[in-house]
């Protein structure tokens, strides 16, 4: 018998069944990757909080109602403060509580906790500054009502966090999670909130950079001078140059915001004045100095997570006086400078009571901080006020003699103040960390390069003179240190400040505001709906010693201490000034015959005098409106730029290529419009002229701000036989080559960047913004960072013009620094003010608002945010109602 066996099937070809398998694969992988898309959606998603419906709450005693408009804006109505700032603090924490928690770290010195070892350093050096522990003393001193409007407000953010936890909260803290499993955030406290004031203090400081770059300068010139040389001669030939890269700012040239200060009657408060903790000051002999070393950067810790105070760091805000405007009514402008944050570092709401009454005071609308209740610019139903850098020098460096756990002063040894902490480590082993204090502040050498290499090799001033003598006998024995003397470390009223100036009703309240708002000092600009304008210079302002603050100061010499604060009363004031119009762009306050000493390092005011003219052609021409004030923001134009645009056109450049870039000079218009060829090229011949000026040398000099360099070069354009033109390591012996040399360059830089066809340059493609996420837009990890990082976007402007779009000198182009919000308020008709801001309402990534004003922002356009009721009710598109739970 036999049994059939079927023949064996044909095999397929190896072609056909590796295309089988690539198809299994790849449908593998499409599973896959959907499944992941579905994951990540749903973590992404639960993360939205509610926007809309109703939700009961523990903690509130009567409804809350939370209206939306089309750019997710909240509109926050109670009957009680309490329920009011809960609610604020409820949908701050809905929308931006990572940033929230990020910040409480990084202002605790406690990122490690959050990102592991890598922030030891960073941590090392804020906790040493002790934001918290200033915070904290604050806390202690509040008054009863206002330390219940932060307790409310934390209440409202533990609210929303007992609703929630991990990826729920945000899309952030799935990804953390993935690197620190076991993190989960703690209760928010009113020292969370206040402790954010120091931090952005710490970004508004002013100037720590320059100090120190006079004194690197100083050492790099000395060291220069040949053995044997007088040093009386040397010291002056040192000052003369440093006074030559920093000039004094130029008053011939450009505005002051007071030119006279308006006679007003003392403010009547209650409120104990700063408190003073520097000692009663000796009288011995004055030091001599020695000699600096280069160092790297300044405070590159703080700066990584802040954004630090570089180029841009400032604002511009006016205020134009009914006379002058169509309506008859005040215009108020404002528009902050500050790095470029993603979320931005501003939320708008609006916080209302049902009836506005003493014990419910609040109708007011503006921009606030996540993790802070109240808001910080904006408006109220009877006032508006707008905020600048008030540049005013608040902190110095100084050199301590230390002997063990001593430090010399006036001739005796003092105890420093030890203290001992741990730094708490994700992943890892914690890390002690032993701070030490003395009279003037934190010993912060040994936490950043540059601080350490002063220490190291140190100089100090003798009065203003920077004198170079090695071994001089008057210095005390011991290692050498620096300390930091910063307003910031005292405890201060600016917590209680803000809230005050929420319910001010006319300038005398608005000036009671002011005397409490201590740090960080700030120009503060006003209106009324009673047609009034002013300005109050508020702040902690010291009274220095033997020294001003330009350089560093020997701290065993206590005449170098600062002696107090100047009072409130003498602070510069104006209110309603002839000229019908206040400018305030961190130019120079007053002049030079002011009875206190305030600064050095003013910003130059090109910024100031460009706002003052345009103020005053508009008005020449006819009424101002709101459209003019909003097109004075974004003007674009370079100062600098039509000197060289005007000097270019008689500076022999023999190749082509160049030739056609610096005939795109001729017909500019000196705007840096993001389309302009012409601007892209001035701005790259700006960095090369810079750098062949000050870096191309034996001794190079400090770069830095861009405003001051206007000054310098302006000049120099203006004297084709300053000595700065020449410079042997370049092989450049006069104005005209040394431009033409900088011409070629440019456009081989250009060229290399954008293609040769001159004509299709673009300032706005070489200048653009990229938006990162301030801590995982940075993790070096690509699919992570296009989750959270969005951008870039072409954008006009530049350093040291109105529209500030900050770039760095000798690094990038790039937008680093911004106008982080810009408003126009309108005393006429608050419904018509107009409002935008960096990124959007919320930080979720991918939420409808992360980013929606962004493209706004980069144009210019601001729109219209309802303020009265009926305004509100018609501007509503989403309806949360917070109902009390049982």
């Amino acid at each position: 018998m036999t049994t059939d066996i079927p023949s064996p099937a044909p095999r397929r070809p190896l072609a056909s069944r590796i295309g089988r398998i690539a198809f299994l694969v790849i449908a593998g992988l499409v599973v896959v990757a959907v499944a992941a898309a579905f994951f990540v959606t749903w973590t992404i998603q639960r993360s939205f909080p509610q926007t809309s419906g109703e939700l009961s709450v523990e903690g509130l005693q009567k409804s809350v109602i939370v209206q939306r408009d089309d750019r997710g804006i909240p509109t926050i109505t109670a009957s009680s403060a309490e329920d009011l700032l809960f609610a604020q603090g409820y949908v701050h924490a809905q929308d931006r509580f990572f940033e929230m928690d990020f910040r409480r770290h990084v202002t605790s010195g406690r990122v490690s906790e959050m990102f592991g070892a890598s922030q030891v350093g960073t941590d090392k050096f804020l906790r040493t500054l002790g934001w918290r522990t200033v915070a904290e003393q604050e806390v202690e001193a509040l008054d009863e009502k206002t330390l219940g409007y932060y307790q409310s407000y934390a209440d409202g953010v533990n609210a929303y966090l007992s609703s929630r936890s991990g990826a729920e909260l945000s899309l952030e803290y799935a990804v953390l999670g993935m690197q620190n499993p076991g993190y989960e955030p703690e209760p928010w406290e009113p020292a969370d909130s206040v402790a954010w004031l120091k931090a952005m203090a710490w970004d508004l400081r002013t100037n720590i950079e320059d100090e120190t770059d006079r004194a690197l300068l100083a050492a790099r010139l000395s060291a220069a001078v040949p053995d044997g040389a007088d040093a009386a001669d040397t010291a002056e030939s040192i000052r003369a140059m440093i006074e030559r890269v920093y000039p004094d700012y130029p008053f011939d040239q450009n505005p002051i915001i007071v030119p006279e200060i308006t006679p007003v009657e003392p403010v009547a408060t209650d409120a104990a004045p700063a408190a003073f903790t520097g000692g009663t000051a000796g009288v011995t002999d004055a030091l001599r100095t020695v000699q600096w070393q280069e160092a790297e950067n300044v405070i590159e810790a703080a700066s990584m997570l802040l954004g630090g105070a570089g180029e841009g760091i400032g604002s511009n805000s006016w205020v134009v006086s009914g006379d002058l405007t169509e309506s008859g009514m005040p215009l108020l402008a404002n528009d902050p400078h500050l790095g470029a944050a993603l979320p931005s570092v501003w939320y708008q709401v609006q916080l209302k009571c049902r009836e506005v009454s003493e014990a419910c005071p609040f109708d007011v609308g503006g921009f606030s901080f996540s993790g802070m209740p109240g808001v910080v610019i904006g408006h109220n139903a009877k006032i508006a006020w707008g905020f600048t850098n008030l540049t005013t020098d608040v902190a110095d460096l100084y050199v301590e003699k230390i002997e063990g756990d001593s430090y010399w002063r006036d001739g005796k040894k003092q105890p420093l103040e030890v203290e001992k902490d741990v730094i708490k480590v994700a992943g890892g082993e914690d890390v002690p960390l032993t701070i030490r204090r003395t009279a003037h502040g934190p010993i912060i050498s040994g936490l950043t390069d540059d601080f350490t290499a002063i220490a190291d090799d140190p100089v100090v001033s003798v009065g203003d003179e920077p004198l170079v003598l090695e071994g001089a006998p008057e210095i005390p024995a011991g290692d050498t240190a620096v300390s930091l003397r910063w307003t910031a470390l005292d405890a201060g009223t600016t917590s209680s400040a803000l809230f005050a100036m929420n319910v001010a009703q006319d300038f005398d309240d608005f000036r009671l505001a002011a005397s409490l708002f201590d740090v960080p000092a700030q120009n503060l600009i006003y209106a009324d709906l009673e047609g009034n304008i002013g300005y109050q210079a508020p702040g902690r302002l010291p009274i220095r010693g033997a020294g001003d603050g330009t350089l560093p100061q020997p701290g065993w010499d206590s005449t170098y201490d600062w002696k107090g604060f100047i009072p409130f009363d003498d602070l510069p004031v104006s209110f309603n000034p002839p000229e019908g119009y206040i400018v305030t762009a961190n130019n120079a306050i007053v002049g030079d015959d002011y009875e206190y000493f305030l600064s050095k390092d003013w910003d130059y005011g090109y910024r100031a005098a460009r706002i003052a003219h345009l103020i005053e052609r508009r008005s020449a021409a006819g009424p101002l409106t709101a459209q003019d004030m909003r097109d004075i923001q974004m003007d674009e134009e370079m100062w600098i730029g039509k000197q060289l645009a005007t000097v270019m056109s008689e500076v022999p450049v023999k190749r082509t290529g160049p030739k056609a870039a610096v005939e795109l000079l001729r017909t500019w218009d000196a705007q840096n419009k993001p389309d302009s060829a012409a601007a892209a090229y001035a701005n790259v011949l700006w960095s090369n002229l810079v750098h062949n000026i000050f870096l191309e040398r034996e001794v190079p000099m400090p770069v830095g701000d861009q405003g001051r360099l206007f000054t310098v070069v302006g000049a120099m354009l203006d004297d084709e036989t300053d000595p700065l033109w020449v410079n042997d390591r370049i092989d450049v012996d006069d104005m005209r080559s040394m431009l033409a040399l900088s011409a070629d360059q440019a456009y081989d830089e250009l060229a290399g960047l954008q293609g040769e066809d001159v004509t299709a340059w673009r300032w706005g493609d070489l200048h653009a913004l990229s938006l990162t996420h301030a801590t995982l837009g940075t993790s070096g990890i690509a699919p992570i960072e296009m989750l959270f990082n969005r951008g870039p976007y072409p954008v006009g402007g530049g350093a040291s013009v109105v529209n500030a779009t900050g770039w760095r000198l000798g690094e990038s182009y790039a937008t680093v620094t911004v106008p982080s919000m810009r408003m126009l308020i309108d005393l006429d008709d608050f419904d018509a003010s107009t409002w935008n801001h960096l990124t959007g309402a919320s930080g979720h990534a991918f939420a409808a608002h992360y980013t929606d004003q962004t493209s706004d922002w980069a144009q210019g356009i601001q729109k219209p945010w309802a303020f009265s009721t009926k305004a509100v009710q018609r501007a509503t598109v989403e309806k949360l109602v917070l109902t009390p739970a049982g």
